[in-house]
C-alpha cells in the first residue's frame, strides 16, 4: 500500500470591499499559482459594503505533485497563512474574526480609510481610531505589513489591487520570484502598465515594512492684487503677535473666515478672538478653543456657501480623481437640492425676512421651492445658477440668515464668558453640535440650546464644567438626542 503525503496547503485570504478589486486581486494570485505548478481554489462570499463587512476572498493553493488536495470553501479561525485587507478597518475585523494569529498569519492592509456607515452617521467624531489596530495588528500577526497602499497606487496611476498585489509579493510569503507576479498582471491585459507602477511602488514599500506612506505638507499659496496681500498680510501679523497655542488654531480659523466671506470678516473674527484672549491666562484653554469655534460659527453653511462649494474647480478635479476619470470618458454630475422655507427666508434681506417668518408664509414657500429638484452642474445652465448663487457673499451682510448667526454667536460668546473658566471652556466647546444646514442644522442648534440651558442651571456647582461636557457627549451620540435627553433628565433630578 503506497501512502501519499498531502501537499502543503497555503491559505490566503482577501477582505475589500465594492470597489477596490478584491475580485481581480483575487484573479491574479489564483493565475500566479497555477502558471507556476500549483494546484488552486478561489471562492468568495459577498457582504454588504461595511455595513457588515467586507467580501471574504479565500484562496488555497499546494504544489501541483501526486492526488490533488481536498481544498476548503471559506477560510477557518486560526487556519490562515496570509491576510490581505484593503482598508485598516477590516484589518482589525479579520483580528476579531481569528483569522490573524502569531504563529503563522502575515498580514498586509492599507493604512487609509473608507469610513463604515456606523462611522459617518454619528454626529460626533464616530471615527474608529486607526491606532488601536495598528497596535493590536503587531501583537496577532506573525508578521505585519502595512502602507497607505491605497494613495500608492492613485499616484501611479492605477488602483490599490495592484499595490496589495506588489505587497504580497515584496512580503515573500509566497514562493514565487517577482517576474512570476508581473507575468500575472501582463496577462490580464487591462491596465498593465499603471498596475505594473503600483506594483513595484507597494513591492518597495513591503520590503522596508513600511507601517505608513508620508504624505508631503500642503502649504497655502496666496496670490491676488498688491492691495489685498498687504490687508491679509496685516492680519497673519496679527495672528502670529498671537500666544502661540492659540496662533495654532487662530490661522486657520482667519483662513476658514476669509474664504468664507472677505478679508473684512477675517478682521472681524480676530477682535472677537482678541475680546476673549483678554480674559484668558495662561496656557489659553479658552481662547485656543474660542480661535477654532468662532471660525466655525462665523462661516456658516447657508445657500450662498453651499452654491459656492459645489461650484469650485477644486471640487470637480477630486471628484475627477476619486472616479478615476479616464480623458475618454465624461463625467455626469447630479446635485440634489431641497431648500426649505427656513433657507429661502433667510437669503432676503433682514426686515422683509423677519416679516416673512411666520407659518403662512413657511407654508407658501415650502410648496413653491421644497420640492427636491436635481441640477446637473455638468451642465452650462444648471453650472452657471449655483456659480451666481455662490458668488453673492456681498449680498450675505444683508441677509436675515446672516444677522440671526452674528446675534447666537455674540449670545453664546457672552453666556461662555461670563461663567467659570472651566465651564466656559466647556460652553465654547458645544459649538461643535452646530453644522451642516437645513434639517441637520436645526437638530444641531436644537442640541445646543437645550446643554447650554441644562449646563447653566447648574452653573455654580464645583462639577458644572464636568456635567457641560458630559451633556455635550451624549449629544452627539445619536442623531434623535435620546441620550442627551437621559442626561437631561439627570441633572434636573438634582438641579
Amino acid at each position: 500500500m503506497t501512502i501519499h503525503n498531502p501537499p502543503q496547503i497555503i491559505k490566503l485570504a482577501i477582505l475589500a470591499v465594492g470597489g477596490q478589486g478584491g475580485g481581480v486581486l483575487t484573479s491574479w494570485i489564483e493565475d500566479l499559482a497555477r502558471a507556476n505548478g500549483y494546484y488552486a481554489q478561489a471562492t468568495s462570499v459577498a457582504g454588504v459594503a461595511q455595513r457588515t463587512g467586507a467580501t471574504v476572498y479565500y484562496i488555497e493553493m499546494a504544489p501541483a505533485t501526486g492526488f490533488p488536495p481536498v481544498f476548503s470553501l471559506a477560510p477557518g479561525a486560526g487556519d490562515v497563512d496570509i491576510m490581505i485587507t484593503a482598508e485598516m478597518m477590516e484589518a482589525g475585523r479579520s483580528i476579531l474574526r481569528g483569522f490573524v494569529t502569531p504563529d503563522r498569519t502575515t498580514l498586509i492592509t492599507s493604512t487609509h480609510r473608507a469610513l463604515a456607515v456606523s462611522e459617518k452617521m454619528t454626529p460626533g467624531d464616530g471615527i474608529a481610531s486607526s491606532e488601536e489596530v495598528m497596535t493590536a495588528a503587531e501583537i496577532a500577526a506573525r508578521r505585519f505589513i502595512a502602507a497607505d497602499f491605497d494613495a500608492l497606487a492613485i499616484k501611479n496611476g492605477s488602483v490599490i489591487s495592484a499595490a496589495l498585489f506588489g505587497a504580497l509579493a515584496g512580503s515573500g510569503a509566497l514562493p514565487f520570484p517577482r517576474e512570476a507576479f508581473e507575468a500575472a498582471i501582463k496577462a490580464g491585459g487591462k491596465g498593465v502598465e499603471g498596475s505594473l507602477r503600483a506594483f513595484g511602488a507597494a513591492f518597495d514599500a513591503a520590503g522596508q515594512s513600511a507601517p505608513m506612506v508620508e504624505k508631503p505638507v500642503k502649504r497655502l499659496k496666496v496670490s491676488g492684487p498688491a492691495r489685498l496681500l498687504a490687508e491679509w498680510q496685516a492680519l497673519t501679523a496679527r495672528v502670529a503677535a498671537l500666544p502661540e497655542p492659540v496662533a495654532e488654531l487662530a490661522l486657520p480659523g482667519l483662513r476658514k473666515v476669509v474664504d468664507f466671506q472677505d478679508l473684512k470678516y477675517g478682521a472681524e473674527y480676530l477682535d472677537r478672538l482678541g475680546k476673549v484672549l483678554a480674559q484668558d491666562r495662561a496656557p489659553f484653554a479658552l481662547s485656543r478653543e474660542a480661535a477654532k469655534y468662532i471660525a466655525n460659527a462665523m462661516a456658516y453653511d447657508d445657500i450662498i456657501r453651499v452654491a459656492d462649494l459645489k461650484t469650485r474647480a477644486q471640487r470637480f478635479a477630486r471628484i475627477q480623481k476619486e472616479m478615476r476619470l479616464k480623458e475618454t470618458q465624461v463625467l455626469q454630475l447630479t446635485e440634489f437640492f431641497h431648500p426649505r422655507a427656513e433657507e429661502i427666508i433667510g437669503l432676503m434681506p433682514a426686515g422683509l425676512g423677519a416679516r416673512m417668518d411666520v407659518p403662512k408664509w413657511h407654508d407658501r414657500l415650502n410648496r413653491w421651492f421644497n420640492k427636491g429638484r436635481r441640477l446637473r452642474t455638468d451642465s452650462l445652465p444648471a453650472f452657471l445658477v449655483l456659480h451666481t448663487l455662490g458668488g453673492a457673499k456681498s449680498w450675505r451682510r444683508r441677509t436675515l440668515r446672516h444677522q440671526q448667526e452674528q446675534a447666537h454667536l455674540e449670545a453664546w460668546l457672552a453666556t461662555a464668558l461670563a461663567q467659570p473658566y472651566d465651564l466656559a471652556v466647556e460652553l465654547i466647546k458645544c459649538r461643535r453640535l452646530i453644522k451642516g444646514y437645513s434639517d441637520t442644522h436645526a437638530r444641531g442648534h436644537s442640541k445646543f440650546d437645550r446643554v447650554v440651558a441644562a449646563s447653566l442651571k447648574i452653573a455654580t456647582r464645583d462639577d458644572a464644567a464636568d456635567w457641560c461636557r458630559r451633556l455635550r457627549e451624549a449629544a452627539l451620540k445619536d442623531e434623535e438626542g435620546k441620550a442627551l435627553a437621559g442626561a437631561i433628565q439627570t441633572i434636573e433630578s438634582f438641579a
